[in-house]
């Protein structure tokens, strides 16, 4: 697996680099902001970017932007945005448009070397990843109606997974069931949540995070 990773701030930069190539993931570019990143992507395109939402010169969303539009020249790349902040609008705008093989993780979490390599990849696989944290403040939001109170205690937890972007065979193993058993709970969440079902799992995740941000 070939990475590029895009972080101004070197001591974090060097930390995410060092893991993944301990783990013998190759990283071909390490890149200080979005302008580089994007020259190094067309030059020689990798299978995953790994890129710092906010990056010089405003520090506010370059790296999202970055990511975007790689994500509309290289289909093929995948993208792993990290952020200091929890920013559902920032996860939703990037999965929006191209939501497989994009992921949306925060900083706090790769300081477990395990998550980041993982992230990275399930992103290289063709994955949706939505860091836990987002899906948990989307889930304990206040509404005047909460329509998640028609859910059973198994289908919220199941409900959580599928926002996270994990496959029915993923959330059968976290869950200790089996795959059967998580195709019926989903089928109950969609039918008692009113989605549309879809087949393909970063369109099921879609589905969850545009319900859960209402």
């Amino acid at each position: 697996m070939r990475v590029m990773v895009a972080e101004d701030t070197m001591l974090t930069r060097e930390g995410i680099v060092r893991v993944l190539r301990d783990a013998q993931v190759d990283v071909i570019a390490e890149v200080e902001d979005a302008d580089a990143l994007l020259r190094e992507v067309a030059l020689d395109p990798p299978d995953v970017a790994v890129i710092d939402i906010r990056m010089p010169p405003t520090h506010t969303d370059e790296g999202l932007v970055a990511a975007a539009r790689i994500r509309d020249k290289h289909p093929s790349v995948g993208v792993l945005v990290l952020s200091h902040y929890v920013e559902p609008t920032y996860a939703m705008r990037l999965l929006q448009e191209h939501p497989e093989g994009a992921g949306y993780l925060l900083k706090d979490r790769i300081s477990d070397p395990a998550v980041l390599l993982d992230a990275v990849r399930r992103v290289a696989d063709g994955e949706t990843v939505v860091d836990p944290t987002i899906v948990t403040q989307l889930l304990g939001r206040r509404r005047r109606t909460d329509p998640l109170e028609v859910l059973s205690g198994r289908e919220r937890e199941v409900l959580e997974l599928l926002a996270e972007g994990l496959s029915n065979r993923a959330i059968a193993e976290r869950l200790f069931v089996t795959e059967r058993t998580v195709e019926t709970h989903i089928a109950s969440v969609f039918g008692k949540l009113g989605l549309g079902e879809d087949p393909t799992t970063h369109r099921r995740v879609l589905a969850v995070l545009a319900f859960l941000r209402q």
